[in-house]
Order: structure tokens, then C-alpha cells, then sequence
């Protein structure tokens, strides 16, 4: 009997306090996934890196074998300095001299990189002054790209995953939550063929050291604003129409982070996702569901799409992009 009652115990404190036990173990997970890409990377790069660091070695040793009046002090100086100048996307190569980093095009593709923290580092301010209004520029551009993206998404998202869906379920009578699940997989599968597979093929059409691998991996990088900066394309010198190329470069970043984010709503909109959310969320109180200090307008993917065009659509917690009803006249049928 005392053993009944203590699992019986053990089972209410545990339901009661699901939510801290499951975001525990989110965090375990979490950190487990941290741990596992580490030792993933460094065992997979680090043989490369060894490899590159001995050829370093001897084609410096090889360099000041041929030119005995140079010393390795003098050497060091001048590598230095040229490091310097590429970490700050100056080239000291004679095929690079033609190629300017802070011209109008460049710069456009420059601030679209800061705003939308995607920040390939490839090019930085090398003034005072612009390292200063990067600053101030930073602090109210991405809250006002943030705020931009937001409304961008709610309308699209509302023409190509809200009424899409509501039309079928209508339409054909199929149930919410399926008519959802299959639009948003198919709209994921057009979303990375159309700014994943067709651009990776062009830019390794138009960037000659590029294969595909290399050009998918660009735009995977970019559109997910992880921006490591080690691909960036219209660098090279003998690149054709450089002016253009930045200019359509920069908007095919801002529509495809449009279409990311349009897609990742469409996904956290879905019944079986937004339970699986709930699992590791504090469960709010009553006094604090009255208090609606962010309701509706906090920037997140989640929120996005929770107003509509005019007002706020009223959902039912099981069923998924349920939109609003249509108002009912007394002299004619319901308009819509």
C-alpha cells in the first residue's frame, strides 16, 4: 500500500510539474546537439586543417630557401599586413585591383547583410566614423527589418498558406489538419527548389570556382542568416556586369528570406507542432492571461500570421488555419 501511494505520489508530482521536466530535458538535448556537432566538425575538419597548416610550412621554408636576402622576420611583417588588409576585404593580388568593395552596389549588398543579420564579414568598415554610424545604423535597421519582415510575411502568408488551405477544406470537405500538412510540404519543397536547387545552379554557372556542392551551400548559408563569409559571390576579378550582379544578389536574399520565413510560419502554424511547443512552455496563469503586454505583436515566427488583415481571426485550438467566418445578413445570404 505504501508502495501505491508513493508511486501515486511520485506520478502527480511529476505531471505537475511536466513542463519543467520536459524543458530540462530540452536543454539536455540542446546542449547534447551542441556537444555531438562538435565532435562531428573537428573530427571531420581538423585532418584538413593539419594538412594545410604543414603546406603553409613548407611553402615558406621552400620561399625562403629561393630568397636568401629576405629574412623570416621581413616575411612575417608583410604576410601580416596582408592578412590584415583581406580580413578587411582588401586583396594585396595584382587580379583583384579592379574589384572595389565600397561602391554603390557593394555597399547596397553591404547594409542589406547588416540588416538582416545575415553579416558575411567579408567586407567591414575600415573608418571610424563607418565603424561608428555601422553602429547606430544596426540599432535601428534590423528592429525596422524585423518589423518590415513581419507585415511582408502576415500577407503573404495569409494569399499562400491561409486561404489556400481554407478553400480546399471547403472545397472538397478534406479535414484541416491534413489539407495543412500537405500544403506545407509542398510548399517547403517549392520553397528549396525554386531559392535552393535553380539558384545553386546558376551561381555555379556564373562563379567559376564554384560546383554546385559549394553554390547550395552559399545559399543555404545566406538564407538561414548563418553568413560565414566564406563563399561570396561577384568577388571574382573578371566578373561580368558586377553592378547587377550585387543588385540581383541583394534581392534574392531579401525575397528568399521572405519565402524562409514564410515557410517556417506555415510549419509552426501546424496542429501537431504547436502541441509539441506547448510540452515546454510555462502554462500562464489566469491574472497573466489577462495581461496582454504582447499579444499579437511580438516579433516571432509564431505570431505572424495571428492577425489578420483588419482584426484578429478567432481560431479553434484543434484545428489549424482557421479563418474567419463570414458575417451573416438578415436580408440575404452571407457575403463573401
Amino acid at each position: 500500500m505504501l508502495q501505491s501511494l508513493a508511486g501515486s505520489s511520485c506520478g502527480r508530482l511529476v505531471e505537475r510539474h511536466r513542463s519543467a521536466w520536459c524543458f530540462g530535458l530540452l536543454v539536455l538535448g540542446y546542449l547534447l546537439y551542441l556537444v555531438f556537432g562538435a565532435v562531428v566538425f573537428s573530427s571531420v575538419e581538423l585532418p584538413y586543417e593539419d594538412l594545410l597548416r604543414q603546406e603553409l610550412r613548407k611553402l615558406k621554408r621552400r620561399f625562403l630557401e629561393q630568397h636568401e636576402c629576405l629574412s623570416e622576420a621581413q616575411l612575417e611583417r608583410f604576410l601580416g599586413r596582408v592578412l590584415e588588409a583581406s580580413n578587411y576585404g582588401v586583396s594585396a593580388l595584382g587580379n583583384a585591383s579592379g574589384s572595389w568593395n565600397w561602391d554603390f552596389t557593394s555597399a547596397l549588398f553591404f547594409a542589406s547583410t547588416v540588416l538582416s543579420t545575415t553579416g558575411y564579414g567579408h567586407t567591414v568598415p575600415l573608418s571610424d566614423g563607418g565603424k561608428a554610424f555601422c553602429i547606430i545604423y544596426s540599432i535601428i535597421g534590423i528592429p525596422f527589418t524585423l518589423l518590415f519582415l513581419t507585415a511582408v510575411v502576415q500577407r503573404v502568408t495569409i494569399h499562400v498558406t491561409r486561404r489556400p488551405v481554407l478553400y480546399v477544406h471547403r472545397r472538397w470537405g478534406f479535414s484541416k489538419q491534413l489539407v495543412a500538412l500537405v500544403h506545407a510540404v509542398l510548399l517547403g519543397v517549392a520553397t528549396v527548389s525554386c531559392f535552393f536547387f535553380i539558384p545553386a545552379a546558376v551561381f555555379s554557372v556564373l562563379e567559376d570556382d564554384w560546383n554546385f556542392l559549394e553554390s547550395f551551400y552559399f545559399c543555404f548559408i545566406s538564407l538561414s542568416t548563418i553568413g560565414l563569409g566564406d563563399y561570396v559571390p561577384g568577388e571574382g576579378y573578371n566578373q561580368k556586369f558586377r553592378e547587377l550582379y550585387k543588385l540581383g544578389i541583394t534581392c534574392y536574399l531579401l525575397l528568399g528570406l521572405v519565402a524562409m520565413l514564410v515557410v517556417l510560419e506555415t510549419f509552426c502554424e501546424l496542429h501537431e507542432l504547436k502541441k509539441f511547443r506547448k510540452m515546454f512552455y510555462v502554462k500562464k496563469d489566469k491574472d497573466e492571461d489577462q495581461v496582454h503586454i504582447m499579444e499579437h505583436d511580438q516579433l516571432s515566427f509564431s505570431s505572424i500570421t495571428d492577425q489578420a488583415a483588419g482584426g484578429k481571426e478567432d481560431q479553434k485550438p484543434d484545428e489549424p488555419f482557421v479563418g474567419p467566418e463570414p458575417p451573416v445578413h438578415a436580408d440575404g445570404p452571407p457575403q463573401r
